[in-house]
């Protein structure tokens, strides 16, 4: 059996959010009636002008620096 460690169990998370969050765009652009405003600003902020679309995941962030911190002071 393969044995994970919490860095690697925290990568395939970050991948996979980070899959969903570069979709979400594109599922905005094919389904404009899909209304991504409901969910929590915490989990999704989307910024939608004219002809372009941004999405970021907050919570994310915070992750991925919390991650950095982790990595460089070596707790």
């Amino acid at each position: 059996m393969y044995s994970f460690n919490i860095i690697s169990i925290f990568g395939i998370f970050f991948i996979l959010l980070g899959i969903i969050l570069f979709l979400i765009p594109i599922l905005i652009k094919i389904n404009p009636v899909l209304d991504f405003e409901k969910i929590p600003w915490l989990i999704l902020y989307v910024y939608n002008t004219d002809n372009f679309i941004f999405a970021t995941s907050p919570i994310l962030i915070i992750f991925s620096l919390i991650s950095i911190i982790y990595s460089v002071l070596q707790i």
